[in-house]
């Protein structure tokens, strides 16, 4: 399905990134993958296989514009393009009273999540519109539309994030380039997924199987899903 295109995805070696990194690997893409630990990286492409010529594993510091750029950079000198990318940087402070809010908690969730999305928008909006096809994909929650009592720092993130994918996306209409959301209120990955049967597993939520997000998000970059574009996608499990 998306043989011969190349997928730069940032925050690859977390919960989601295995999951994603191997269904775009099945969908034939050649994988650029991002993170803090570019060991993890390495072995997670190891495992998987996958060939010299169609990987890349990057150590970057997303929170910073010109590593960021300089990512992207990279990525176009080694396979000539970037088709897709999908951004699974994230992060969680929350479940205090507004007045109990730390300082800390908000510059926790706005370098995690503002600015990482922000860094990887600029790097990218170029690449991805160049050649009349790209596609954008982030997660996002609920959360960013109906914040909770205790989830006002994470709300407010979310939804500057959302902003910036949701601005790509209208700058985007028209070039055959998209940018889309998937919103899910929690995951379960497959470590969870794979736990023995009666192990204890806090539930935060509705949550959605990652193998079922990873699948919708090698939709949204098929040429059939080629009119959606500015769309936050809901796709909540059934815990």
């Amino acid at each position: 399905m998306l043989k011969d295109k190349v997928v730069a995805i940032s925050g690859a070696a977390g919960g989601l990134g295995p999951t994603v990194t191997r269904a775009f690997q099945a969908a034939g893409a050649a994988l650029a993958l991002a993170g803090r630990d570019e060991q993890r990286l390495i072995e997670l492409l190891d495992s998987l296989g996958a060939q010299p010529e169609k990987r890349t594993a990057t150590n970057v510091d997303l929170t910073n514009e010109g590593a960021a750029r300089a990512w992207a950079e990279s990525i176009v000198r080694a396979f000539g393009r970037v088709d897709i990318v999908v951004h699974l940087v994230g992060g969680y402070r929350g479940g205090t009273p507004i007045s109990e809010i730390p300082t800390a908690d908000w510059e926790f969730l706005h370098a995690a999540l503002v600015t990482t999305t922000l860094n990887v928008v600029r790097a990218f909006a170029k690449p991805l519109s160049s050649n009349g096809w790209g596609r954008f994909l982030a997660v996002t929650s609920p959360r960013a539309q109906t914040p909770t009592a205790k989830s006002a720092l994470y709300a407010m993130a979310k939804s500057a994030s959302d902003a910036l994918v949701l601005a790509l996306a209208a700058e985007l209409a028209g070039s055959g380039a998209t940018a889309n959301l998937i919103a899910v209120d929690s995951i379960e990955t497959e470590s969870e997924a794979g736990r023995e049967r009666g192990a204890p597993k806090k539930v935060y939520g509705k949550s959605t199987p990652a193998g079922e997000i990873a699948a919708a998000m090698v939709f949204l970059c098929s040429d059939e899903a080629a009119t959606i574009n500015g769309v936050r996608l809901p796709l909540f499990g059934h815990g």
